[in-house]
């Protein structure tokens, strides 16, 4: 919470291979995966808007930042073939899945539909 408004604060964070688990499947929040690549065009265009998403979401969803070529046994694990693909997590549980850089509104309401899969939407 914000110390001088007390407002939801954006949460957005990396993880790598070695703390995927601890970073991304702990907490009572649903977590959005951006699993990018440095290299990649579509990944840069993409990076503030789920930054924005991030500022927009605030005290629904955590957002996890993974580097594939930093982080190849996550990528393995949620069978990434191409970059970015973003995931909802819910607990652990996959809830949605793009692959792609959707635009600023196509994002919100993606994550929008997944957030009432896991019960967390707005109320």
């Amino acid at each position: 919470m914000c110390g001088s408004c007390g407002g939801p604060l954006p949460w957005v964070v990396p993880a790598s291979d070695a703390d995927f688990d601890q970073v991304a499947t702990t907490g009572d929040l649903p977590v959005l995966i951006d699993l990018w690549a440095p290299w990649c065009g579509p990944c840069r265009v993409l990076g503030p808007h789920v930054d924005r998403s991030a500022a927009t979401f605030a005290g629904r969803l955590k957002v996890v930042k993974v580097n594939v070529d930093q982080a190849p046994r996550t990528a393995q694990r949620f069978e990434v073939r191409g970059v970015p693909t973003l995931l909802v997590l819910d607990h652990g549980r996959p809830l949605a899945r793009q692959v792609g850089a959707p635009s600023a509104a196509e994002l919100d309401r993606w994550i929008e539909g997944a957030l009432a899969q896991s019960g967390a939407a707005r109320t």
